[in-house]
């Protein structure tokens, strides 16, 4: 019996089914983040006139949500499935990058580490400010 080679269709299925089912997955702890934070919050009435932002960096923001998601905070749980939603197409991006090193595509691989590096660098400088 000969066995099949891992080839690109297989590549394929798995980043369709990344993007499947991430996006799934995050709109459904998205709302049962909405669901806790509205059985906790639901009957206040919330101010809009004043909005303050706070000065943190990304890595205390994502500890915050974290922290918060772990306790079961509504609001969390939101920003941790918004999160998800933003990690997904990055996921994306490194499974092509895999794919592309297996095919030996060295042109698509640079590509997709300068695709890399450019988000890397708006995150960085996006949340440095």
């Amino acid at each position: 019996m000969q066995q099949e080679k891992f080839g690109e269709k297989d590549f394929q299925n798995i980043i369709g089914n990344l993007l499947r089912y991430g996006v799934w997955i995050s709109l459904t702890v998205a709302f049962i983040g909405g669901v806790i934070y509205l059985i906790h919050h639901g009957h206040e009435v919330e101010n809009y006139s004043v909005f303050q932002e706070k000065d943190r960096s990304i890595f205390e923001v994502i500890s915050s949500v974290y922290q918060g998601a772990i306790h079961g905070s509504g609001t969390s749980i939101i920003f941790f499935g918004i999160i998800l939603l933003f990690l997904t197409p990055i996921f994306r991006i490194l499974l092509s990058l895999f794919s592309f090193l297996i095919e030996k595509d060295y042109l698509y691989t640079v590509i997709t580490l300068i695709v890399i590096l450019i988000i890397s660098i708006s995150v960085a400088l996006g949340f440095s400010h």
